[in-house]
């Protein structure tokens, strides 16, 4: 706005300002402020009264508008618009509306919530100088935290929950003297925890959850005042954090963190809340817990703690919630967590306790799992002489069956060896394997029982016997037989429990050194997520001379309905995916990316993506199914994978520094294909035509644009949708690694092509009824 014309809006401002009566007259420019805040907006429904009433500060508070007045300025502003709000449309700036926000000197609490807010935060936030709360949640922010943030000193409060933040949090937030609430939970934020951290005293909350945060915690005991933590689902471990002893809230779920609890938890007095479920925490279960004066809610579940519970033991009155399952817990449940089930939820399957039902295992299966990760299973000091005795017969026992195994070994070894050969191979199940159970997987414990698998649907992660795997292809007959790659031979299988599977048959070279191959099963053991296809264990079979792996076999989840250029462009005449389903399939393939890049320790990049390899659910859901294994590569005798000869990397280096652009390029080509509804052949003659069309169709208008897409959806696709997804899919293609956009970009502008197609689907008459539409104009 041109300052003639800003003057001329204050003297009429002021003119309408002095003939309205009001308990505080703001000042013109703040007047004028709020209203460009509301054009900014979009008119939002919430501050519809806006425009027709401009007593602001007479305004009575409300759930979504509150705006306090103190003198002649606004102290406080909070706007919260619908939780499923759209993004702002693409002329929105979060630069200007902060200029905007600059122009209210003494603002001191920010609320702008589920606006559609979208774009990086400004350093320009560190203007407004008198800023002591900040609350920005739900909205399409992305980009990194600014460092600016740090100069806000009087900052007590800044909470940015749901939103697309990505990379570290800032090593300058120790610097803001005051803060004592930080949230920034379900973002993308990654990498460790600033040391800084360790120098907010007055912190209070600070909660992190669901990210992809990862490393050691910094040193938190100095916190006297922290009272709830909660770093739920990211990659924070090994080691327990040091805390302060005001804790009440300690959320811990869904970590790495391993070994055992240490002695202070035992003197947190104030905690209320406790819960480390789905980590790899094991040793003794310290029953104590029950009891801690202020417990509430307490969860240990899935880790593998041990020890023998007793019905004496004593609990907190007050505790309400106890969650013990999928431990390697024994004896018997204290009465104290059974006797008030009205009041009080205790949960204890898969455990091994005398119970009367069946959801515990037998004795010997938690003193067999305890010893498998190095854990000696709980006994009494005092043995009696019958006890004393049963021991001595089952480590006679014990002894017999190995010497026993052995013979049986050696004999079926000298029976099968073949003249010719000097390298004769034995199938062997896998937890009989001498060479390998106690050196190869140190860390079971992860690899079964820790995965996060409750919200995939699939089940945990686990070690299948060859037994098992032949059972299951029918000792892999032809019949099952699904092809072969450059990674190996692929079958189809059916499990026990009638579930099907698709298995991976790997044969290995014998020198491959068995630290790194640990490695690579737990890598593998990561590879589960809602968008790939993901991994439910692994199996082997050894050579007989030295019980080194000759075949690795890794078990997935079988997905059965089709590729995604099946249901596109091969799909049935008359049943192709509609744009919304396209859109929705492609977000799944960049969530996929996303975890593969950033949500695994290593990442993996350079996964040779293509449309091909992209499988889809009964759903609908995209899943990858194409992963850069390091053992893959290992086995084949190079360092990596390099994806599609069309990538524009070239030199060794240049792969190595942009490894994350390959993939970015070839889900170019994916989006390609979508948008046109024709197979594409990835070379790069080929993509480079096609790109070369899709740059004129984006220039051109609607109609002509409509000629480059797929005509199964031209019916039902939305202009500013469609073009979203040109513009982005051609900076997939750029030809320089430095201009591809990042994968947080790719997924913001596809959400909002989703969002403006839904919102334009709500008023069209062209509305998709289900995921199928007719290949044929509707009439």
């Amino acid at each position: 706005m041109a300052v003639g014309s800003y003057s001329s809006c204050l003297l009429i401002l002021s003119m309408i300002l002095i003939l309205t009566p009001c308990a505080y007259q703001l000042q013109p420019a703040e007047v004028l402020s709020l209203l460009r805040i509301n054009r900014l907006l979009n008119y939002p429904a919430v501050l519809s009264r806006w425009n027709v009433d401009t007593d602001f500060c007479s305004y009575e508070a409300n759930p979504y508008v509150t705006i306090i007045c103190y003198e002649e300025s606004i102290t406080q502003l909070h706007i919260t618009g619908n939780k499923s709000a759209p993004p702002l449309p693409r002329s929105f700036s979060m630069t200007l509306l902060f200029a905007t926000l600059y122009r209210l000197p003494n603002l001191k609490v920010l609320s702008l919530t589920s606006l559609g807010l979208w774009g990086p935060l400004t350093g320009k936030i560190s203007r407004l100088s008198s800023l002591e709360i900040v609350n920005m949640s739900t909205n399409y922010l992305y980009g990194a935290i600014p460092k600016q943030v740090s100069r806000l000193t009087n900052l007590q409060t800044l909470i940015l929950d749901h939103n697309m933040f990505s990379g570290r949090v800032p090593d300058l937030f120790g610097e803001l003297p005051r803060l004592s609430v930080l949230s920034l939970k379900n973002n993308s934020l990654s990498g460790p925890l600033p040391d800084s951290f360790s120098s907010l005293k007055p912190l209070r909350v600070l909660v992190l959850s669901s990210n992809s945060l990862s490393g050691e915690l910094p040193d938190l005991s100095s916190l006297s005042n922290l009272q709830v933590l909660d770093l739920e689902n990211n990659y924070f471990g090994p080691r327990f954090p040091s805390l302060g002893r005001k804790v009440v809230t300690l959320v811990l779920r869904k970590n790495r963190f391993s070994g055992g609890l240490p002695a202070e938890v035992n003197s947190y007095y104030l905690l209320e809340h406790l819960d480390i479920s789905f980590n790899r925490y094991t040793g003794p279960f310290p029953a104590s817990l029950l009891s801690l004066p202020s417990i509430h809610y307490l969860s240990i579940s899935g880790n593998r703690f041990t020890g023998m519970l007793l019905q004496s033991m004593s609990c907190n009155g007050e505790l309400e919630y106890v969650d013990l399952s999928s431990n390697l817990l024994t004896g018997n449940l204290p009465t104290c967590l059974i006797s008030d089930s009205k009041n009080k939820v205790a949960l204890y399957s898969a455990n091994c306790f005398v119970t009367k039902d069946h959801s515990q295992h037998p004795l010997s299966f938690c003193q067999n799992q305890a010893l498998a990760v190095g854990i000696i299973p709980h006994k009494e000091n005092k043995v009696s002489g019958a006890k004393a005795t049963l021991m001595i017969g089952i480590m006679g026992g014990i002894f017999g069956s190995i010497f026993l195994g052995m013979i049986i070994f050696f004999s079926l070894k000298k029976a099968t060896m073949k003249p010719a050969l000097n390298k004769s191979q034995r199938s062997l199940a896998e937890h009989a394997s001498v060479g390998y159970s106690s050196q190869l997987l140190p860390d079971a414990s992860y690899i079964l029982q820790t995965m996060k698998l409750g919200e995939l649907g699939v089940p945990p992660y686990r070690s299948f016997s060859l037994e098992e795997l032949e059972a299951a292809t029918n000792n892999f007959d032809t019949s099952s037989f699904m092809g072969e790659g450059s990674h190996g031979q692929m079958y189809r299988g059916k499990l026990q429990d009638g579930s099907l599977v698709a298995i991976r048959c790997l044969k290995l070279k014998k020198a491959l050194n068995s630290q790194n191959f640990r490695r690579h099963i737990e890598l593998i053991s990561k590879l589960r997520h809602h968008h790939l296809v993901s991994a439910l264990g692994h199996g082997f079979e050894y050579y007989l001379d030295d019980s080194s792996v000759s075949r690795l076999f890794i078990v997935f989840e079988f997905v059965s309905n089709g590729t995604l250029r099946s249901n596109i462009s091969e799909g049935v005449p008359g049943e192709t995916l509609t744009w919304t389903h396209r859109i929705s399939a492609a977000i799944g393939v960049v969530k996929g990316i996303q975890f593969l890049h950033g949500g695994m320790v290593p990442g993996l990049f350079a996964n040779d993506l293509k449309i091909t390899n992209v499988l889809l659910d009964e759903h609908l859901v995209a899943k990858i199914s194409s992963y850069n294994l390091p053992i893959l590569a290992e086995d084949m005798k190079c360092e990596m994978m390099v994806g599609s000869s069309s990538s524009g990397l070239r030199e060794p280096n240049e792969r190595t520094k942009y490894m994350d652009k390959i993939d970015i390029h070839d889900l170019g080509v994916i989006l390609l294909e979508i948008i046109t509804g024709r197979p594409i052949i990835c070379n790069s003659e080929v993509v480079n035509i096609m790109k070369n069309q899709l740059q004129e169709s984006i220039a051109a208008d609607g109609i002509a644009r409509m000629s480059f897409v797929d005509p199964v959806i031209i019916n039902a696709c939305c202009d500013e949708s469609l073009k979203t997804v040109m513009e982005i899919c051609l900076r997939c293609l750029s030809k320089e690694p430095t201009q591809r956009p990042s994968i947080e970009d790719v997924l913001w502008n596809l959400q909002f092509a989703a969002q403006v197609q839904e919102s334009w689907g709500r008023y069209s008459h062209s509305s998709e009824e289900s995921p199928l539409s007719p290949s044929f104009p509707p009439q």
